[in-house]
Parts: structure tokens; sequence; C-alpha cells
């Protein structure tokens, strides 16, 4: 079997994961067993909802884990600290200009697990992330979107 492709992830997102993963495991795992010795004390577990939910909880919670932990072997993280500001990377903020709609911008480059728009944390994955990358201060490049093509002028880089 091929090695999973590792996926770029910033250190306050390997945080972030980190402490998902304690809390399932510490805290999460401890109230469903108790949902569960509960429901089991009522008796006939045949046609207990209680237990059934409990039971599908615990699932849920065991996949997440195993979703998380997989992650976590797959993952190669940036320290924002030692990122250099010459050129646009994971882990940057990049202040530009958009061309098409006269406006200035700023987004924060994160791997793909981390990306929020609405927080303007865009993936390195994306159209505009993958553009992005490696362009200096004053550099003009150019997106292809299904929406169709934008410009943008690199006004300014630095620490995420």
């Amino acid at each position: 079997m091929a090695e999973a492709a590792k996926t770029v992830i910033t250190t306050a997102g390997l945080k972030k994961i980190e402490d998902e993963l304690n809390d399932l495991k510490v805290n999460r795992r401890r109230e469903v067993a108790e949902k569960l010795k509960d429901a089991r004390a009522q008796g006939d577990l045949s046609e207990n909802a209680e237990y059934d939910a409990a039971k599908d909880e615990q699932r849920e919670i065991e996949a997440r884990i195993s979703l998380l932990e997989e992650r976590l072997k797959n993952i190669e993280v940036v320290d924002e600290g030692e990122v250099t500001l010459d050129k646009v990377s994971v882990g940057c903020r990049v202040k530009v200009h958009d061309i098409v709609d006269n406006e200035d911008l700023a987004y924060t480059i994160v791997g793909s697990s981390e990306a929020n728009s609405l927080q303007g944390k865009i993936s390195n994955e994306s159209p505009v992330g993958k553009a992005l990358i490696g362009a200096k201060i004053g550099d003009t490049v150019n997106v292809d979107t299904p929406a169709g093509t934008f410009g943008y002028k690199v006004l300014g880089i630095e620490r995420g």
C-alpha cells in the first residue's frame, strides 16, 4: 500500500486536532461509558432506546478518534515562526489587491484541513492558494476558477 500524501498544517491546526482528540479520549469516552452503564441498569437491552443511542454515539466517537489519529500520522507541520517572508507559503498572511474587483483582501494560507473562508483562511490546495504559493511582493498571479480568471497583486506578506 502506498504511503498517504502528507497534509500540510500549521502549529495552531495541530494543536486544535490534538485538543479535540484528547477531549474525545478523556471526556467523551467517559460520558458515553456512563450513559451505557445507566442504560444497562434499566434492564432489557433489546428495546432500550437509550442504550442504542449511547452505542451509536460510542461508534461515532471511536470513528472520529480513528480519523484524527490517522490524520496525525500523515501531517507535516509548518512552524509559522520559521516562515520566510520573501515569498508566500503556508503559514503566511498575504495581502493582495484583487484586480478584477479593485479591492484589497487578506488571506492566511493554511493546510486544507484548516481552511475556513469566513475567517480568511484559504487552503494551499485551493485555486487561489496554489496561485499565491511562491509569489513575492509585487508579483501578479492569475487564478483560473469556474467563475472566470481573477488577477491578484501581492501587496504584503507577514506571519500568519
